[in-house]
């Protein structure tokens, strides 16, 4: 097995950006989810709710942060100023975030028809994620909930054969907005994975990811008239654990230590749960 794609989101439900290779850290691949856009009282905002959120582009540099929406004026956002800080909410998660000047939040607003804050995930932030799964203080930035999120091209394949049978078309590895993909022939053999080995780092894999609404937008334009994996992964991946209910596809990931890894490493598994993940029988035909 191998790494097939990496990909980062700089800004949380905006446009993903592919790596040729990628830094691991304790937060997973950095410059990941360091912006979020939020409404006034900072409150996190996704595609779930604002899905022309997927029609931004981000392009870091280095002294700005760039956004691009087409039709628009680029915003060539400044480093925020440590002192400006608002806090935000990431689920249940309070954030002391780090915010945008006025004249970027004022654009911003103007180009989502609502008024937002872009916010930061600078050096003053704190957040960890769930200790029940990752262990305790494991931090994280503005993901929904773990550092890093990983899927693999057995699983698409599978999904995309139950959706082609039904006659409901494809979906592309963008709608599942992973950091990691590794190549493998199995499909939904990552339910089995307790921890993996890339590069000489060891990731466990802690949790199966559920899936919302998101996956059914198009990753460029926003828009859910396309083909939509839900039903398929309700007919073949619905959690049968109360703990984490819903469909499932991906794994949240855990990084237990540093390095870099690239696109065609060796993905190596270290340890196993044998008995995989309880799912929900598929009724029958």
């Amino acid at each position: 097995m191998l790494v097939s794609d990496l990909f980062i989101y700089p800004l949380k439900s905006a446009r993903g950006i592919a790596l040729p290779a990628a830094d691991i850290d304790a937060y997973g691949l950095p410059g990941d989810r360091r912006a979020m856009i939020t409404d006034a009282q900072g409150h996190f905002i996704t595609q779930r709710e604002l899905p022309d959120l997927a029609r931004i582009e981000v392009r870091p540099e280095a002294s700005a942060f760039r956004l691009l929406m087409q039709g628009k004026t680029d915003i060539s956002v400044a480093p925020p100023q440590p002192e400006t800080r608002m806090d935000v909410t990431v689920w249940k998660s309070a954030v002391s975030a780090a915010v945008a000047d006025p004249e970027s939040n004022r654009q911003l607003s103007e180009w989502l028809g609502r008024e937002v804050r872009l916010v930061f995930f600078d050096g003053q932030a704190r957040r960890t994620a769930n200790a029940e799964w990752a262990g305790e203080a494991t931090p994280v930035t503005f993901t929904d909930g773990y550092q890093i999120l990983v899927t693999t091209t057995g699983s698409l394949k599978a999904l995309n054969a139950d959706l082609a049978a039904h006659g409901e078309g494809s979906v592309g590895m963008e709608r599942f907005r992973p950091n990691i993909v590794i190549d493998t022939d199995e499909a939904w053999a990552e339910d089995r994975w307790a921890a993996i080995e890339i590069a000489g780092i060891r990731f466990d894999l802690v949790k199966p990811c559920s899936r919302c609404i998101m996956t059914t937008q198009d990753q460029l334009t926003g828009s859910r008239e396309g083909p939509n994996p839900m039903p398929a992964m309700g007919r073949i991946r619905m959690s049968a654990d109360r703990r984490v209910p819903g469909p499932l596809f991906g794994w949240n990931v855990t990084p237990r230590g540093s390095g870099r890894i690239t696109i065609g490493d060796t993905v190596r598994i270290v340890e196993e749960r044998p008995e995989g993940w309880a799912l929900k029988r598929r009724a029958a035909a």
